[in-house]
Order: C-alpha cells, then sequence, then structure tokens
C-alpha cells in the first residue's frame, strides 16, 4: 500500500512539474523602438528585448510568445489579462508601481535628444520655446513636457516623430539612448542627416523592467528567477554585445 501511494505521489510531482515547464506566457511588446524591439523583414518582432524574453524562457522552462501590441493600449491590456507580461521597454515608476508590479530591472536607460545636423542644440537650455516630439506616454515625453510644455507633440510612434523632425517639423526628438542613437547613427534613412545632440541626465537612475498585473507574484518570480539565471550564465553580456556592440 506505501508503495502504491508513493508511486502514485511521485506521478503527481511529475506531472506537476512537466504542466509548469509547459507553461506558456504571453508576453507584450510595441515592436516599433529599434534595437529594443522592432519588426524584421519577415514580420517577426526581433531585438535586445526579444532575444532577452526567449533566453529567459529556455532558462526558466516555460515558452515565450511574443505578441506586438500598441503602445497607446498596452497598460490597459495587462490590466485586463490580455497577456501575461510586458515587454516594450517599460520604465520602471513609483506612478506606475501604483498600477502594475514590475521585475527586477534588466537596463539601464537615458533619455537621448536628436537632432538635425547643422541644428545648434546642443543642451537642454538649447530646447527651450523649441518643438519636440516623443511617444506619447514614454518618459522621453514626460521630459518633452518637462522642458516645451505645450511646445511638445506626441506620437503613436517614435519613428512617426524622427520622420517628421527629418522634414523639419521638429527642432528635436526625445528617445530612450539606445533608440536615439539607433535612428540617428545607424538607420540608414535617417542616419546621414541627424545626429544625436546630448543625452538629458536624469535626477534619479532610470531602469526597464518587465511589467505584471498587479499581485500576480507567481509569473514575477518565475520572470525574476529566469532573469537571474539568464545574468548569472553570462547570456545576458552576449546578448547585450549583439545589438549593442559591447558587453
Amino acid at each position: 500500500m506505501f508503495k502504491r501511494f508513493f508511486l502514485t505521489g511521485l506521478l503527481l510531482v511529475a506531472m506537476g512539474s512537466t504542466a509548469w515547464a509547459q507553461r506558456t506566457i504571453t508576453f507584450a511588446s510595441d515592436c516599433t523602438w529599434p534595437p529594443m524591439e522592432m519588426i524584421s523583414e519577415a514580420r517577426e518582432c526581433v531585438g535586445f528585448g526579444p532575444d532577452l524574453v526567449k533566453a529567459m524562457a529556455h532558462a526558466g522552462g516555460f515558452e515565450a510568445v511574443i505578441q506586438n501590441t500598441a503602445w497607446d493600449g498596452i497598460f490597459a491590456g495587462l490590466a485586463a489579462g490580455r497577456y501575461d507580461v510586458i515587454s516594450s521597454s517599460v520604465s520602471i515608476t513609483e506612478e506606475r508601481k501604483n498600477a502594475m508590479d514590475f521585475s527586477d530591472p534588466y537596463f539601464e536607460v537615458k533619455q537621448g535628444v536628436v537632432v538635425r545636423d547643422g541644428s545648434p542644440i546642443a543642451s537642454e537650455a538649447d530646447l527651450a520655446g523649441k518643438s519636440i516630439g516623443a511617444q506619447i506616454g514614454t518618459t522621453g515625453y514626460f521630459a518633452a513636457m518637462r522642458i516645451a510644455g505645450n511646445n511638445a507633440k506626441s506620437y503613436d510612434e517614435v519613428g512617426l516623430a524622427i520622420t517628421d523632425l527629418a522634414n523639419g517639423r521638429l527642432d528635436a526628438v526625445i528617445a530612450d539612448d539606445a533608440v536615439a542613437a539607433d535612428y540617428a547613427l545607424t538607420n540608414p534613412d535617417f542616419s546621414r542627416n541627424l545626429h544625436l545632440a546630448f543625452l538629458i541626465e536624469p535626477d534619479e537612475p532610470e531602469y526597464l523592467g518587465f511589467a505584471v498585473k498587479k499581485g500576480d507574484t507567481e509569473t514575477l518570480n518565475l520572470i525574476n528567477a529566469a532573469l537571474a539565471a539568464v545574468r548569472s550564465s553570462g547570456e545576458y553580456d552576449l546578448i547585450y554585445k549583439k545589438w549593442f556592440g559591447r558587453e
């Protein structure tokens, strides 16, 4: 009798382990934020973020599905349960922590200012009275609002703001430094006419994190454990070097 119960117990544990390992976690990403998240020619979401998510899925024993989701509704979708995690270069802020829970930080950012070649803008003081574009609801847009007030213009996608800048309809664009550098330094459509003028020095460090629904500790713990495993294995450094050319 004891042997039967013992074997049954082992079977239940094994089934439970299999079920956990096969869990599917859906990550929402606004894939318009190169090189962090962007759409490839094969219409897949690629970039630093997706590569990190895939590595975490392998380390954490779960299946990751990346769902391309427009930024303007991404937080509402998380609250409504349309996906499990937001992996979309979300800055961890005190205001956002009131509405959702965050993983451990996985990336530090500053806000970069992109201008046209020949522009006299070289410091934050030079932005006074200038028209500044940024993606709506981002920390770049919050910075633009602080600096320019009514001269700040919001866009659904940062690429639209960059296009308006290149065409002379804006004086500057503010975005995460990795994104700003990508458009200004490597993008073939813009790098010939735009440049990264400077970085805005924050009062406090700004970090990106994975966002989960408030109170979803199960998913949060799994994400944090997977992130820690990717860091300790050295794979995080390899992914970083792939997209930014350095560790």
